[in-house]
């Protein structure tokens, strides 16, 4: 399942931290396209301010909007603690697809790879979202490089110490990287990440529009430590049997160091208020932030109250903040899919 290589040599070498490093601040993206929403617009906008909102109060939040009309927009939702952006015009909200993926390069700084945004497999218009990671660069400054693979920051987890972890279906996949083997994949995105070891769960092909991106069911706590959500025991469909699959094979997997993961479950919730088809009930699509985790509640109170607990003791010291982003998740994702943090170098 893993593949191994040996990076550690005496020279520094760019490597993407764990989310639970330091932040400079968190990067979100404005939705403002109707050919996108629909009528669902006004409420998805309503929930990315309330994430902004929760997350600007543990560190800053930079806002992405195509142009000033909606910027004056988010700027009356997100309000004074949120700042709003129109040097980076985006086509839709998901950030931890678009923006760069950070990285410390060594000797004290960031630099910044760019993944070749395009449109999870040409499914979406993404004309700005293509280009938002390299315009998110070079409006920090960071030196940019292009990785060789197609690919989405949510397709992805890493451990910082080694280990990354992603399915198949997202990423071995004609849609994003044609003619390209699963190995020769895995060395790209070691290669991009730092990292030595890749651990692959297979996933689910053209069921949702990101092709079953590994962060709404499976995430690193910390290295040697997964958390995967698993469903009720009386739900059978494909997404209930990816992850009792991906609960299945990080239990037998190692990573870089030769630890054999532990993994811990978190139990999804029996009842959720939306009746969406698309509808992610995922606890674990949640965004660590400077001091805090910013999470969801789907109004079943048990497994709330089950899931705040095993995020605060999954992160000792950390605020969990659970709130309702119903619309959003109707959309197909989450709090971590709608957000992208950038370390401190």
């Amino acid at each position: 399942m893993s593949h191994h290589r040996d990076h550690r040599t005496a020279e520094p070498f760019p490597r993407v931290p764990a989310d639970d490093v330091p932040h400079a601040r968190t990067w979100m993206s404005w939705p403002s396209r109707r050919g996108v929403w629909g009528l669902r617009l006004g409420g998805v906008q309503r929930d990315i301010a309330l994430i902004a909102r929760t997350i600007a109060e543990f560190e800053p939040v930079v806002m992405c909007a195509p142009d000033d009309w909606t910027a004056g927009k988010a700027r009356t939702q997100c309000g004074s603690g949120v700042e709003v952006t129109t040097a980076i015009p985006t086509d839709d909200l998901w950030m931890r697809d678009i923006a760069p993926v950070f990285r410390r390069d060594g000797y004290g700084g960031l630099d910044a790879v760019v993944l070749n945004f395009n449109g999870w497999g040409g499914k979406q218009v993404h004309r700005d979202d293509a280009r938002v990671a390299e315009r998110i660069a070079a409006h920090r400054g960071l030196r940019h490089t292009y990785a060789d693979f197609v690919g989405e920051g949510g397709a992805i987890e890493t451990d910082g110490d080694g280990t990354v972890m992603a399915t198949e279906s997202s990423l071995v996949n004609k849609n994003r990287n044609r003619g390209m083997s699963r190995d020769e994949i895995e060395e790209a995105v070691l290669d991009a990440y730092g990292a030595d070891t890749m651990i692959w769960l297979p996933g689910i092909k053209g069921q949702d529009i990101t092709d079953d991106h590994v962060d709404v069911t499976s995430r690193f706590v910390r290295p040697g430590v997964v958390m995967v959500q698993l469903p009720p025991a009386d739900r059978d469909d494909a997404w209930a049997r990816d992850a009792r699959e991906q609960f299945a094979i990080l239990s037998e997997a190692t990573d870089a160091r030769g630890r054999r993961l532990r993994v811990v479950p978190v139990h999804g919730p029996d009842t959720v208020r939306s009746r969406s088809s698309n509808f992610v009930d995922s606890y674990l699509n949640f965004h660590l932030v400077n001091g805090g985790v910013v999470t969801t509640r789907f109004g079943d109170p048990y497994k709330d109250a089950a899931a705040k607990e095993a995020l605060a003791a999954a992160f000792p010291g950390r605020e969990v903040v659970q709130i309702d982003v119903d619309r959003l998740m109707a959309g197909g994702g989450g709090i971590h899919c709608s957000t992208m943090h950038e370390p401190l170098p």
